[in-house]
């Protein structure tokens, strides 16, 4: 990758942080004005709305932070990858199983795993549940809902078949963990085996056909 494209990776990747941490930092600033505003009559709700945005926050930072500044040489600090996956889809409408099998794998491949979460996640648009586990080439995601699908973009991105020029920050996520599974010698295969079903899979690049 030229020295140009890199450039371009990284100014996608931090638009597309900067768009998730927006909404709860702005939820913040909200509540803040609606104390100044109201006083004590509405302090109870604002203050309710201002921990549990900063609560959203937090969990995405450090989410993200694992997801796009864990190196392969680093050891993980903090929380293990599990409760930081999980913490993200507290109080939504969605859920996320994150097997035994697939948090006793190294924590590159961890990495990649909740890489999958946050493409998976973006297949449930009304909500559903997602089964993160390990298979047999590396960890592989199950979405389940009412809609499971990925937009013909983010599908794309994925299986690394668009130019960086024409990704997006709404597909760089997708083209990021395409990238990371190559690194890793892999590639992710993408399956809709029924109405409501979509799976992501690690294939071994040598063996895919």
């Amino acid at each position: 990758m030229t020295e140009g494209a890199q450039l371009r990776l990284a100014e996608l990747l931090a638009a597309r942080l900067c768009h998730e941490l927006a909404g709860p930092l702005a939820a913040i600033g909200n509540g803040v004005e609606l104390i100044v505003e109201e006083g004590a009559e509405a302090a109870a709700d604002a203050v309710g709305l201002v921990a549990d945005s900063a609560r959203r926050a937090s969990a995405r930072l450090q989410l993200y932070r694992f997801v796009y500044g864990f190196g392969q040489s680093s050891a993980i600090a903090g929380a293990p990858p599990h409760v930081l996956a999980g913490s993200l889809f507290e109080g939504t409408r969605i859920g996320l199983d994150y097997a035994e099998s697939a948090r006793v794998q190294p924590a590159s491949w961890q990495k990649l795993a909740c890489n999958l979460v946050l493409v998976a996640a973006e297949a449930l648009g009304r909500g559903g549940r997602l089964a993160l586990s390990a298979g047999p080439a590396g960890p592989e995601i199950e979405a389940s809902g009412q809609i499971a699908a990925l937009s013909t973009e983010t599908a794309s991105a994925l299986a690394l078949s668009t130019p960086l020029e024409a990704v997006s920050s709404r597909t760089v996520h997708a083209y990021f963990t395409g990238l990371l599974a190559r690194s890793l010698g892999c590639r992710i295969a993408l399956d809709a085996p029924a109405p409501g079903r979509l799976r992501l899979v690690v294939e071994a690049i040598a063996s895919a056909s």
